[in-house]
């Protein structure tokens, strides 16, 4: 196996960039896989020859979240500014970031998914934000959830930690596509919607379609990573229910 937690190749003569991330079956968003996907979408944004980018994964799930090993006090606040950087980048990206989920899509997987445009999801696929089960909140979701489906659906994924199906998340405006091959319908859809198209021009739409949402991202995410690290991160119920998970052991919470 390739050290890279990510593989990276070219299709339809250069114009479709493939990212897959490459560390089954759980395909955690940790430091290193956070770092490949920043560091290739980078490098590619300013190719004028690429359409789009169609980001899929290896084994039966998308992600299973990110690390909680990297969430406890002394280490969260340098994933969360890798991870906020990534985040932002994809909402910025100059052309359509295609993304496909079969599987568990959780967490900060969820969070990289829906900071792309378009999901094509398997209708058996699980879509969720299960940080609050571990006694804290997920960033990056509580600034796009709301931008992409209705406000009380997004703050149900948020409250609860319950995820919903790839099906459920169509229904509801997250997916673009539910199909059995999530793979194949972002492949047809990029040949039959987007491999025509100019260059150029499709990233004049691209970024028409999202002006002004980078900014309300920035600004939020910068309030949130305050609230996360300043106030979350000195309670005792965040420490508890991060290291208890780690500790594989019964959560408990202070008393009311």
């Amino acid at each position: 196996m390739s050290d890279s937690p990510l593989k990276i190749w070219r299709e339809r003569d250069g114009t479709l960039l493939r990212l897959r991330l490459d560390r089954p079956k759980a395909n955690i968003v940790d430091a290193a896989m956070i770092a490949a996907l920043d560091e290739a979408l980078a490098a590619s944004q300013d190719d004028s020859a690429v359409l789009a980018v169609l980001l899929d994964h290896e084994g039966p799930h998308f992600s299973f979240g990110a690390s909680v090993a990297e969430h406890v006090p002394d280490r969260c606040a340098a994933m969360l500014t890798s991870l906020h950087a990534l985040v932002l980048r994809m909402v910025a990206y100059p052309v359509p970031i295609l993304v496909a989920v079969r599987g568990q899509c959780l967490g900060g997987g969820l969070e990289v998914a829906i900071a792309g445009h378009l999901i094509f999801a398997a209708p058996d696929a699980k879509l969720g934000q299960p940080e609050i089960q571990l006694g804290v909140f997920a960033p990056a979701a509580s600034c796009l959830l709301p931008e992409r489906m209705p406000r009380g659906a997004a703050e149900s994924l948020l409250f609860s930690g319950q995820p919903i199906s790839g099906a459920e998340a169509y229904r509801l405006g997250l997916a673009h596509q539910v199909a059995e091959n999530p793979e194949a319908a972002a492949l047809a859809y990029f040949d039959a919607a987007l491999a025509k198209h100019s260059p150029s021009s499709l990233r004049f739409a691209v970024r028409a379609a999202r002006l002004g949402l980078g900014d309300r991202v920035k600004a939020k995410l910068a309030e949130l990573e305050r609230l996360y690290l300043t106030d979350l991160m000195a309670t005792h119920d965040a420490v508890e229910g991060l290291t208890a998970f780690l500790e594989k052991r019964p959560v408990k919470w202070e008393a009311s």
